[in-house]
């Protein structure tokens, strides 16, 4: 994070109201977001958690100027865009961008994926160095997507895909400030990790700023610097990652902490991170379908597919040939959630006589 104390984003009195017509009367106004005050700095990230309908994403469509404000400012580089004109946000939107929360509704259909990824090159006019093509395929690519859906179109993707897609074209005129509107919460567990680190890198690479909108708790402590809690469109507390995690002082706060899961370590062993890709489901494995990123595979499980049974005689059902014996040792739990700090044990495939010999 910057050192530099000047902020890159003061927001100030920040509000947005809905009218609520009935006829032609106006006889009030949804207040979805009512007064905020906050800052962000070069290269830090600001988280923003909530309760659904709290205003968190009124709240970041307001900064990038999608929505008109009611009242308050919004300062971006020492510059009021509170009520700034299309023309005259145009050379800002480089410095400027959002990741929105439904990837689907904000790709064109009609747009190939290269088209959608370059689009914010071609309105600004930048011909990158290669040309746009290699371009838009190597943000696909950072993105973990391959080069070659380069002429897809968005239905051809799965809602994860769709989000990546969004996230490589925010990225591709490198601003100075995302706004993050649920960034990971359509993608897989272990793809959520991977996106984040891969926002982290790029943070620390192009010394990038955030406002981070999400419901996740244990991701908000993982990557934000800073916390802020909204509640009924105001924020109620806000401030450094660990003293909203730790020490926490406004009952609200207190509360959304409780609801996290009591989630312990892994025990000595740590986490089984699984190497080696997904078979495809066009020609899956014969026997059981996990034996090629399995550490206890034998021959048994390439020649026998396992029953969904119980094994041990109680309620729980698996399908596995060896499955696992005890329980997994509790420990305190640590960092955001717990295990996700704890020691990482990468397991690749081996050879069937090497398992049988490790198992023996």
């Amino acid at each position: 994070m910057s050192t530099e104390t000047e902020p890159l984003l003061r927001v100030r009195g920040l509000t947005k109201h809905f009218p609520v017509r009935d006829g032609f009367r106006s006889p009030g106004a949804v207040r979805a977001v009512d007064g905020l005050d906050f800052d962000v700095r070069p290269g830090e990230t600001l988280g923003l958690v909530g309760e659904s309908g709290c205003g968190k994403t009124t709240t970041g469509r307001m900064l990038v100027r999608l929505l008109e404000p009611t009242s308050g400012t919004i300062e971006f580089a020492g510059r009021d865009i509170t009520h700034a004109r299309r023309r005259e946000l145009r050379p800002l939107r480089q410095d400027l961008q959002i990741i929105f929360q439904d990837p689907y509704a904000s790709l064109n259909p009609r747009h190939t994926v290269g088209r959608i990824v370059a689009m914010p090159l071609q309105v600004n006019g930048i011909d990158p160095p290669g040309g746009t093509k290699k371009r838009v395929q190597e943000l696909l690519e950072l993105v973990g997507l391959n080069p070659e859906h380069y002429n897809r179109y968005p239905h051809e993707f799965s809602g994860g895909q769709r989000q990546r897609i969004g996230i490589a074209r925010a990225l591709a005129l490198r601003p100075k400030l995302i706004v993050a509107d649920e960034p990971v919460s359509a993608l897989d567990v272990s793809i959520q990790a991977q996106v984040i680190n891969l926002l982290r890198d790029l943070q620390r690479e192009l010394d990038l700023a955030f406002v981070f909108i999400a419901h996740d708790l244990a991701v908000i402590r993982h990557f934000c610097h800073r916390v802020a809690v909204m509640y009924l469109g105001k924020i109620v507390e806000i401030g450094d990652r660990d003293d909203i995690y730790e020490r926490p002082q406004h009952p609200y706060t207190r509360a959304l902490l409780s609801a996290i899961p009591d989630v312990t370590a892994l025990g000595p062993a740590g986490r089984i991170r699984l190497t080696g890709d997904v078979p495809t489901p066009l020609n899956p494995p014969s026997g059981c379908r996990f034996r090629t990123r399995c550490w206890k595979a034998q021959e048994r499980c390439a020649e026998e597919e396992p029953a969904l049974i119980a094994r041990d005689g109680g309620p729980q059902v698996t399908a596995c040939h060896f499955p696992e014996q005890g329980t997994i040792a509790a420990g305190p739990a640590q960092g955001s959630g717990g295990a996700g700090n704890s020691e990482a044990v990468a397991v690749s495939p081996v050879s069937a006589q090497s398992r049988t010999e490790e198992a023996g």
